[in-house]
């Protein structure tokens, strides 16, 4: 999925240790000690150590661990809000760590725009002017910032709200006053600390559709904090998982589902509604035989012979899906005389992106269960899904959701 991504945010063996003799519990962390025997021996708190990961532009990453595994913390290195006690963290070229004061407000000012838990509004001024907070600081103009607060607040939805106090607003739309905020800003990564949890959870999931949406419109770098698994599989394009302050996986979600680094996270997943984060791709296998647009009734038919089946699919030179030809219609071409198959395809057929998630797909099966085809963006085939994969997929989803 990444490979001819940008990396946005280059981190290298970032370690945060808190208390005032940092080199002493790197020095035992070196030697093999974990965070326990550390705090023990030294009285420093190993917060992060050796984290290791990249930010793709455009992507959505979510950070998730447990309370207390330094996710909260890691978030507040990239924008150094907390100094890291080593290690590289760098952003367009930039090695945050090394920058001086000036240098670090305008990198901030550049690059970083963040979301916190508890809205951060201020209760006097209206849902403009909180949308507009950060470019007055900055000195933009009166015009401009009224406009470009505006336009924000129209992305989040919140068209018509612009002279409204916080306190007459409900949790999820202060939570968007605090997003359109960030998106004012303009910076090139928005930072999310645990921005829903505050939410109650029909709001929450609401709110977790939204960001999917924006993020669909303006694919903006975006680190997200959570604790919450299902959240985290929701709305990730990718995951890190932390622990104790390390990393103990990164991958996407049907990764992490699908193939667990350890009994940790085995046990983390453990519960999870699988089929939900499951797609078409998990169960999708390749297609065993297609004919061309321009093959006559006659290949067709000793296809679907040779492979046992009694329709197939048909594609142009390039894999474009352009219909299904069940074999009753090619015998029809052939008694008929005809050489072409075009006028006997039928569209009576599902077709889904490798993205769609498996609980969709069992009742797409019609009574004739044609497999479902998978195709991409372009409408090529990519393979096909059997009824009998999907119940094999959703058993196995629902064991793991049992152990």
């Amino acid at each position: 999925m990444n490979e001819n991504r940008n990396v946005k945010i280059r981190v290298r063996h970032l370690s945060k240790v808190f208390g005032n003799h940092p080199k002493k519990a790197l020095e035992l962390r070196d030697k093999g000690m974990k965070r326990p025997e550390i705090l023990e021996k030294t009285g420093q708190t190993l917060g992060l150590s050796h984290i290791d990961f990249d930010v793709y532009e455009g992507e959505l990453l979510v950070i998730m661990g447990l309370s207390g595994s330094g996710k909260s913390t890691l978030i507040r290195c990239l924008n150094r809000l907390i100094e890291p006690s080593e290690g590289e963290i760098v952003i367009d070229g930039e090695n945050i760590p090394e920058l001086g004061d000036k240098a670090l407000l305008e990198c901030r000012r550049r690059h970083f725009s963040m979301v916190f838990q508890n809205f951060a509004l201020f209760p006097h001024r209206t849902v403009q002017q909180n949308a507009e907070f950060g470019l007055e600081i900055r000195g933009v103009d009166k015009a401009e910032r009224t406009e470009t607060a505006r336009n924000a607040l129209k992305q989040v939805g919140l068209d018509g709200w612009e002279d409204a106090y916080p306190n007459q607003l409900s949790g999820g739309m202060q939570q968007r006053v605090g997003l359109a905020r960030a998106l004012a800003n303009d910076a090139s990564v928005l930072l999310m600390d645990e921005a829903f949890s505050a939410l109650d959870p029909l709001i929450r999931g609401d709110m977790q559709q939204e960001l999917l949406e924006l993020q669909n419109r303006m694919q903006k770098t975006t680190v997200f904090i959570t604790h919450d698994l299902d959240e985290a599989l929701t709305i990730g394009d990718r995951i890190v998982l932390l622990k104790d302050g390390e990393i103990v996986q990164i991958g996407t979600p049907e990764e992490i589902l699908t193939r667990p680094a350890d009994d940790y996270v085995r046990r983390f997943i453990e519960g999870v509604d699988r089929s939900r984060i499951l797609t078409a791709e998990s169960a999708m296998r390749k297609v065993r035989s297609t004919v061309r647009d321009t093959d006559g009734p006659r290949t067709a038919l000793r296809k679907m012979h040779e492979h046992s089946i009694d329709s197939i699919y048909v594609t142009r030179r390039d894999r474009t899906l352009v219909g299904l030809l069940e074999a009753e219609s090619a015998e029809a071409l052939i008694k008929q005389g005809k050489e072409s198959i075009g006028e006997a395809l039928t569209q009576d057929f599902r077709s889904v992106g490798p993205d769609e998630p498996m609980q969709n797909l069992f009742a797409m099966f019609s009574e004739k269960s044609f497999p479902i085809a998978v195709v991409d963006e372009q409408k090529r085939l990519l393979g096909v899904v059997v009824k009998g994969a999907v119940l094999a997929q959703l058993a196995q989803a629902a064991e793991g959701g049992n152990h």
